[in-house]
């Protein structure tokens, strides 16, 4: 089931519990020896699993850090971009149009009172 924003919190949690302990068996890992690595207790793994109960988010953190899914996060919270004002002030000033080569003064003019 794909994860969207229509689904019930129930739902989201069971899915995902779903998806760990699919990561969990394909790293050949017991519930057991899962809490351990994490150092929590075999029974919040086994709630974690089946969307019983939200756990705390650090007992969720150890847990995927164990089956190696920190590196995921990066994809689920980006670190945020700086706004565009902040982008430029971050630039320095630019250039925005080129200068060409300043032209020679033309002939000098005649200034009046003075004699051609």
């Amino acid at each position: 089931m794909k994860i969207s924003p229509n689904l019930a919190d129930q739902a989201i949690l069971q899915e995902v519990g779903q998806r760990l302990a699919a990561v969990r068996i394909e790293r050949k890992l017991t519930q057991a020896a899962l809490a351990e690595q994490a150092g929590g207790a075999k029974r919040t793994i086994e709630r974690l699993e089946s969307g019983e109960v939200a756990t705390r988010l650090s007992g969720f953190l150890r847990v995927c850090r164990v089956l190696g899914l920190l590196a995921r996060f990066e994809a689920l919270l980006p670190e945020p971009l700086p706004g565009p004002m902040a982008q430029l002030q971050q630039q320095g000033r630019k250039r925005q149009r080129a200068t060409g080569e300043k032209a020679e003064p033309a002939e000098k003019k005649w200034p009046w009172g003075e004699p051609a």
